[in-house]
């Protein structure tokens, strides 16, 4: 143990890991307590697994908070309250994301990680007793200005009291909260199902009470105690990562036994009282952003249906991640907490989101890479999910448009918009570019490998080259994304979406377009073996299948067999009919983005490729009578 000095004349411990309880409650020496009654700032002290935190301790109702900062105090302060079984310790990621923007404040619940437990336990955990501590944490680390507030699991829980009850109106900018439902709108949704209990309403009730058994189990006398400081305890590491993929490193620390021992008073102290008596006057006194996993083994999304009463300035995202999404998905937080926090700040609520697109809640803040977006079909896509509110990183071999594009999304709506510059057929610059995304932006969530080229021109006059070069970008370029990325989504366990686009040739033979219909044939298949081995590990793969849409690609074609001069005219010659059809890749992105949200296999996208596609299938004779036509071009 050692002492570090305390600025106003106290002393504060930096304690290990592995104190005695009875040390923590009965005091941890005089410097210490009275350090923590004054609120006094610890130094140099850091939280385990929170590099470069500031420690100190705040004195309230006989326990001790730990409360680590990290970031500029001057700054708008976000106060993250962790759940049940987990220590400030599960927001590690997030805070380190979020301190270079704001001055983040972690603290350990009572009972948890570094601060002390109640004693006696019953009726230590009462909603009451914890926005006491919200309040004694908020009153050391922003004197004069709310907090934005952000909660996960029993975090949210807690925190939803703290964003509701009178006695903390004017200490809350905004609450963000995640997998963690009022107990008081919970019971009322209850009621409102068990007075109208229609069958769609029972369904509902009966399957959030399955996803519930850890409750009942919560509140079996001393046996969760004993699992928590045996077996289970050992193994929960094992099991989150197992279940819920999530990482280990500094998570979780080596008071997870206690801490979820004491833990399972949160639930004994609250949830019969609340669910039986839910409070009327809940309503959210500040803005609200909701953020809801989709696959949360342990809460329904349809209890959050009726939130709007309750909340009248809300926000809602949904994320395809499971419970744990501080830990798996920390980068898409930071990005929605920045966004919402800085909205507020700049006091204009009607910019809540600053996204408008018509999915904005599922794809804000989402990580999307667009291979082939400097122009065409990749910057109408990287534009649309700008619109939803993803965060965008655009691909091209043209580092000038490329930007271009990066620059646009940004005032599109995208929070972050970034341009990396890669030739998508060098397999090594691919696989350089994925580990560089992994570091500087975390992992992506959609990819869409739209990077192509056209070549037109019998089989006989097609040269090796040729040959090469189109499947090298096509095809290989492709399998590039795919491995590269797709193996990052696979590895972190969370789900996502690989978009490939493909075209119409791909069931459309055409004389004149051997190479690239293959090419795009092979991307088809390819999207189809894919989406079926990654099915399993909630990983959608979608191929898009556009006709004539009108973008640059017929404008740099290649035309074998041709002179430089006929070369050219071809290329005007066909630019001009794309033209004159006039298909707009707005089109072909708005059918990307529902290809995604639906999670469709093969998405052809014009009249002509859903045309060639249903023949392909009832008529192939017809197809291959097409095909033996000489084109005009």
């Amino acid at each position: 143990m050692t002492q570090l000095p305390d600025p106003v004349g106290n002393e504060v411990e930096e304690e290990g890991e592995e104190r005695d309880m009875a040390d923590a409650v009965e005091g941890r020496g005089a410097a210490g307590a009275a350090g923590a009654a004054d609120s006094g700032s610890g130094g140099a002290a850091a939280g385990a697994g929170l590099p470069g935190a500031r420690e100190r301790w705040v004195r309230t109702g006989g326990i001790e908070l730990c409360v680590a900062e990290l970031g500029d105090p001057e700054r708008p302060t976000v106060l993250l309250v962790h759940g049940y079984p987990d220590s400030k310790e599960v927001w590690s990621d997030v805070a380190q994301r979020l301190a270079d923007r704001f001055h983040v404040v972690l603290y350990d619940v009572r009972g948890c990680g570094r601060s002390t437990a109640p004693q006696p336990l019953r009726g230590g955990f009462t909603l009451e007793k914890l926005t006491d501590d919200f309040l004694a944490v908020a009153d050391a680390v922003s004197p004069d200005r709310p907090v934005h507030l952000v909660g996960h699991d029993w975090g949210s829980v807690q925190s939803w009291e703290f964003a509701t009850v009178r006695r903390t109106e004017g200490r809350i900018a905004s609450f963000t909260s995640m997998s963690g439902p009022s107990l008081d709108h919970f019971g009322h949704w209850i009621k409102g199902r068990l007075k109208r209990p229609t069958p769609r309403r029972a369904t509902q009730l009966l399957s959030q009470s399955l996803k519930s058994w850890y409750v009942y189990a919560l509140h079996t006398p001393a046996l969760p105690e004993m699992a928590w400081k045996g077996p289970l305890g050992k193994r929960w590491p094992a099991l989150m990562e197992r279940f819920e993929k999530v990482p280990g490193g500094d998570y979780p620390t080596s008071s997870l036994p206690r801490d979820a021992a004491h833990g399972a008073w949160l639930y004994r102290d609250n949830i019969r009282s609340r669910l039986g008596h839910p409070r009327d006057d809940a309503f959210a006194h500040c803005p609200v952003q909701l953020i809801t996993p989709t696959g949360d083994a342990f809460l329904s999304e349809r209890l959050y249906d009726d939130l709007d009463r309750w909340a009248p300035r809300l926000t809602r995202r949904t994320l395809p991640a499971k419970h744990w999404v501080p830990r798996t998905r920390p980068d898409q937080l930071a990005a929605w907490i920045t966004e919402f926090v800085t909205t507020q700040e700049e006091g204009d609520p009607a910019k809540a989101v600053a996204a408008s697109g018509a999915y904005a809640d599922r794809f804000g803040g989402q990580l999307v890479l667009v291979t082939g977006a400097a122009s065409g079909i990749g910057r109408a896509t990287a534009f649309a999910f700008a619109e939803a509110g993803a965060r965008i990183i655009a691909v091209d071999r043209d580092a000038e448009g490329a930007a271009r594009t990066a620059d646009m999304a940004r005032l599109i709506g995208a929070p972050q918009a970034y341009s990396e510059v890669v030739d998508v057929a060098d397999a090594a610059a691919m696989e350089k570019l994925a580990d560089h995304v992994e570091a500087a932006y975390g992992t992506v969530d959609v990819l869409v490998n739209n990077a192509g080229i056209g070549l037109s021109g019998s089989f006989m006059e097609t040269s090796v080259e040729d040959w090469q070069k189109v499947l090298d970008v096509n095809l290989w370029g492709v399998i590039h994304g795919c491995r590269t990325f797709g193996k990052r989504m696979a590895e972190r366990g969370q789900g996502g979406h690989i978009v490939n686009t493909a075209s119409a040739a791909a069931f459309q033979p055409s004389r004149a377009l051997p190479a690239y219909s293959t090419s795009k044939a092979a991307v088809l298949m390819l999207s189809e073996c894919l989406r079926a081995e990654l099915a399993g590990q909630g990983i959608g793969v979608s191929a898009i299948c556009p006709g004539l849409v009108n973008t640059n690609i017929t404008a740099t074609s290649r035309f074998t067999g041709v002179s430089a001069d006929e070369e050219k005219a071809r290329q005007t010659k066909a630019t001009r009919v794309y033209g004159l059809r006039n298909y707009p890749p707005e089109k072909v992105a708005d059918a990307v983005l529902r290809a995604v949200v639906r999670n469709q296999a093969v998405v052809p996208v014009t009249p002509e490729a859903r045309g060639a596609r249903f023949l392909s299938r009832v008529a192939p004779r017809a197809l291959r009578a097409v095909a033996r036509i000489e084109p005009p071009l």
